[in-house]
C-alpha cells in the first residue's frame, strides 16, 4: 500500500485530498493545526502546527517507525485566506504566512526526503495558488509564499533527479468548496470551462501526478483554474455574454 502525507488536511481542499486518496487504496497520514476525525479507517490524523520544526520531524519519524516509507507528499497547508492592505501589514503577519505556506512545506519536503530510499518511487506536490502570478490588491504575503513555493518546486526538481523522486506544483483557481449551488451563472460563464472548480479537480490533478507511470512530468506547474489564466480581462470591455 502506497502511504501519502497531505498537510491541511483538517478541512477544505486538504480534507478532499485525503478522502480521495483514500478512496483509492492509499494510506494517508493528514496533519492540520485544527484537530479534526476521520471516517476512513486508512487517514490517520496528526495535529501539528507547520511553523515548528520540531512537530514536523516527530510526525515523519512517527509514521516511518510506525507504518513505513512515506511515498507521497502534498504540501497543502497554508493560511490561505488572510489578505489586508499592504499599507497595514505587518511584518510579523507576514513572516507568519511565509512561515507557514513556504518555509513548513520546505520542512516537510526535508523530512521526505531523508526517509526516502534512493531511486525508489517518490512524489512531492506542491499546492501553489493562480496568485503566485496573477492577483489583487491585499494579498501580498499570500502571493509571495505561493510563487516561493512554484520556484522551490523548480529547484528541488533538478536537485532531486535520479533520485526517483518527482516534484510538480498545482495551482488552482477558483476552487470553491462549499456552497456550490449558490454560485450564480455569470460566476460560472467567466471560466473558459464553463463552470467554477470543485474540490475534485485538484484531487484529479494531484493522481495524476502521483502515479507511478507518470514519471516523466518533472518540474510542472499544473495550472487547475478552467483556463482563467489564459483570459485577457478589461474592465470596460467586459462582456459575460461571450
Amino acid at each position: 500500500m502506497k502511504r501519502a502525507v497531505i498537510t491541511g488536511g483538517a478541512s477544505g481542499i486538504g480534507r478532499h485530498l485525503a478522502i480521495g486518496f483514500a478512496k483509492q487504496g492509499y494510506e494517508v497520514f493528514a496533519f492540520d493545526k485544527l484537530n479534526t476525525t476521520f471516517s476512513e479507517e486508512n487517514i490517520h490524523f496528526f495535529q501539528m502546527d507547520l511553523q515548528d520544526e520540531s512537530q514536523i520531524h516527530q510526525c515523519f519519524q512517527t509514521i516511518k517507525e510506525q507504518y513505513g516509507e512515506i511515498h507521497v507528499l502534498i504540501n497543502n497547508g497554508a493560511i490561505s485566506k488572510f489578505h489586508k492592505p499592504v499599507f497595514e501589514l505587518t511584518s510579523q503577519e507576514f513572516d507568519q504566512v511565509i512561515q507557514t505556506n513556504l518555509r513548513g512545506s520546505f520542512l516537510c519536503c526535508k523530512e521526505f526526503i531523508d526517509q526516502h530510499t534512493m531511486g525508489a518511487y517518490g512524489r512531492i506536490i506542491n499546492i501553489a495558488s493562480t496568485r503566485f502570478h496573477q492577483n489583487e490588491a491585499g494579498w501580498e504575503a499570500y502571493g509571495a509564499s505561493k510563487g516561493g513555493l512554484v520556484s522551490l518546486t523548480n529547484s528541488l526538481c533538478i536537485s532531486l533527479g535520479g533520485t526517483g523522486i518527482t516534484v510538480n506544483a498545482v495551482s488552482p483557481g477558483w476552487i470553491q468548496v462549499e456552497g456550490y449551488e449558490q454560485l450564480t451563472e455569470i460566476d460560472h460563464k467567466q471560466h473558459p470551462s464553463g463552470r467554477v472548480g470543485k474540490p475534485q479537480d485538484i484531487v484529479n490533478a494531484c493522481l495524476f501526478l502521483s502515479d507511478p507511470a507518470n514519471d516523466f512530468v518533472n518540474g510542472v506547474n499544473l495550472l487547475v483554474d478552467g483556463g482563467m489564466t489564459k483570459k485577457m480581462i478589461y474592465e470596460e470591455a467586459f462582456d459575460f455574454n461571450h
